[in-house]
This record gives C-alpha cells, structure tokens and sequence, in this order.
C-alpha cells in the first residue's frame, strides 16, 4: 500500500481567514465535498510562515496536528532538514502578511523569490514535484514569466490562480467548447492588483473555451472615474452585456426602496459607483473583453458574452457564499484545494497554468495604465497561445 504524499506548505503569514489558513487547513482538516467529509489522501509534513504575528495559527496546527513540523526556511522546510528534496508536492501561498507596496499601488508579494528558492532546491536534488502557486504569480511580469519558463523547462506540474473559476456557477452553465464569441463583459468588485486579477479569472476562464483556443492579448487600456463613464456611454463595450452580467448578481444595490424596479440608472449608478474601473483589451483573433470594477453596486463576479452565430447573450456569476459567510466558511476554496490534490496526485495540473500567466500579464498591464492616466498598452508579450482543457473544472453540485 502507497503511503500518504508529503506535502510542504509555504506561507507568507497564517492567521484565521487567511488564504493559507483557508488552504491548508482543508488539507489537514479536511473539507465538505459531494456530500460527504473528504480528507485528502496526503499530509502536510512541512511548514514554513514568513511572517509570525501574535494572531499567527501555526502553534495551534502543529500542536493539533504533530505529522506536521515547522521549519525556519524553504529549504529547510522542502527537504524535512536533509541535504534533499523530501517532500512530493508544494503549495505556494504568497497572499496577505506585511509586504510593501510600490509607487503603482502593487503589493510586493514575495512569491517568485519563495518560488525560486523551491528551484535551487530542485536543482540541488537532480528532480521535481508539481507546485501551485495562490493567486497570480507575481506582480512583475518579467519574473512571473520566468517562473512559466522555468516550469515548463524542468517539466513539472505547476498551477495557480483564483478560486473563481472553480467555484459554483449560477447557473450551472459553461461556455460550450469550441463556440463563436465576439465580445465578453465581467462586472465584479474589489481592488487593483487584487480583486481585479479575480475578474480577469472569471473571463478567461470563459473565453479560453472559445472557437480556436486562446491565442493571446495584442493590446490593453484602462478607464477610471469620469473616463470609465464617458466610455461606458459611447457603449465601447456592450451595454447590453454589462447590464446581462448586472442581472445575475445577487448583491446588486438597489436604487431605490420599495417594490418597483430596484435596476439602477445611469445616473443612479454614478451615485453609487464612485471610482469605477474597467480594463479593456483585445484578443488576437478580434475578441474584445472587458473587466470591470462596480464597488458599492455589486459585490460579486458576473460573466456575460456574445456567443453562436446570433450573438445570443450567455451569462452566469461565479458564485461565492453571500457576506459574511464568504469570509468565515469560504467554500469557493474547497474546489480549488479538490483540483490542487488532483495535480499532486498525477502529477498533472486539471486546468492551464497558461491562463493565469495570461491573466496576471492583463493585471501588470491594468496597472500600468492606470498609473500613466490610462494610455493604451500594447502588450507583444502577451502573444500567449493555448488550448483549455476539454473538461471544465467549475463545481457542479
């Protein structure tokens, strides 16, 4: 009988309801999953936290849960104190904790230099084992791709990304493989270099699944404030699709009290939409898509696109437990920590890293024309061309 795959888990911080203590704690915890308790059939091993605060929960873990030990570096924590590689699988969780942040408002997230501290290890040890990697991979993109590069060259599994495209769809629909689409809409809510990289998620996730495959970004631009709304109303981007995705959110703000149309104005949202961001871009094969950013109206991610010959509207929101619930239980990970054990135990990622080495790519991109008053931003780059896998990964209950 194959004995449990030892896990090594690195983490920038882990306090309650943060990324790493929603991740790893439903690996050492377990997670409702088709109805039933699911413990995965692997241990965590190995612990390494950056950053110790009082609120820390790793005293509690490793009491709880003594297979588990806690080491004061990387290396250390990857090779159990050896001279080698000794665990079978990685996760990279640079979210939260006290980073600085840089003139263009990005979070410094150390996740390429915990990432390459993993690969001297691997070199070290003459072999590899998948990584995912929480989040986007990095907030400069030049190390982001090095980190695509690299795995690709040593030939490990490597995945990251949001929960979002695996969370609950509703409806519980995908885009049919292989479908016409000409322009796709998102409309959620959050921050830049952070909630937006969620909604850039929820789109390619989408529209990767169109006719051809992706086949890559050759340009982006951002609007915000009145900018945003001089765009929105000379419609350079489908007010048909913005107000298809607003329909599916279950948190829209409405308007005004009563039984009548709570569907805000034009003028009602700019009431209560201050700062609105949209980024715009467009594929190589002429898709258009567009983020949007609508803090105050929505708290949630809703998808809409023109698909088929007809240019029939398709819309879903990828759902997340309404507040408070999405804090505390935030079941949206337990999909994500279900695809995260199929890749360690295949050794095959279940959906393309690509995606989100595009995605984070659009974020850097997003950022950039923000900080330069919104100029449009050709991305050469971002050329990125790849196939989705057949089967979506969404789940379906």
């Amino acid at each position: 009988m194959q004995s449990h795959l030892k896990i090594a888990a690195i983490a920038t911080i882990y306090h309650k309801y943060s990324h790493a203590q929603h991740i790893v704690d439903r690996f050492l915890e377990g997670y409702g999953w088709n109805s039933r308790h699911h413990y995965p059939p692997m241990d965590i091993v190995s612990l390494y936290v950056e950053q110790i605060k009082e609120n820390d929960l790793s005293r509690d873990r490793l009491e709880r849960f003594p297979t588990m030990k806690q080491y004061p570096t990387i290396t250390e924590a990857l090779t159990l104190n050896g001279d080698n590689l000794a665990v079978d699988g990685i996760l990279l969780i640079g979210e939260h904790g006290d980073y600085p942040s840089n003139e263009k408002g990005q979070r410094l997230y150390p996740r390429y230099e915990h990432f390459m501290q993993m690969i001297e290890v691997f070199e070290q040890s003459g072999r590899s084992v998948p990584i995912f990697n929480d989040k986007h991979l990095s907030w400069n993109w030049e190390w982001a791709r090095e980190m695509y590069d690299i795995s690709q060259n040593m030939n490990f599994a490597f995945m990251a990304g949001s929960s979002l495209p695996v969370t609950w769809r509703t409806p519980s629909i995908d885009m049919p493989l292989g479908a016409p689409v000409s322009e796709a809409v998102c409309v959620g809510y959050g921050g830049v270099d952070s909630y937006d990289f969620h909604v850039l998620e929820t789109l390619q996730c989408m529209v990767e699944r169109r006719e051809g495959g992706e086949s890559g970004v050759k340009w982006l631009q951002a609007y915000r404030g009145d900018a945003f709304w001089k765009a929105h109303h000379a419609e350079l981007w489908s007010r048909e699709l913005f107000e298809s995705a607003l329909c599916r959110s279950h948190t829209l703000t409405p308007s005004r009290p009563g039984y009548n149309n709570p569907f805000p104005t034009l003028n009602e949202m700019k009431e209560i939409v201050k700062n609105p961001i949209a980024y715009q871009y467009e594929h190589h094969d002429g898709l258009k898509s567009t983020m949007i950013l609508m803090n105050g109206l929505v708290q949630d991610f809703n998808f809409a696109a023109y698909v088929g010959t007809e240019n029939e509207v398709l819309s879903t929101q990828m759902y997340l437990p309404m507040p408070p619930a999405r804090t505390t239980l935030a079941n949206f990970f337990s999909p994500q920590v279900n695809n995260i054990e199929q890749m360690f135990l295949t050794g095959k990622a279940t959906y393309p890293v690509e995606r989100t080495l595009l995605t984070t790519g659009l974020v850097a991109a997003g950022v950039d024309s923000l900080y330069t008053d919104g100029s449009k931003q050709d991305t050469p780059h971002l050329a990125i061309a790849y196939q989705p896998t057949e089967a979506s990964t969404f789940w379906r209950t």
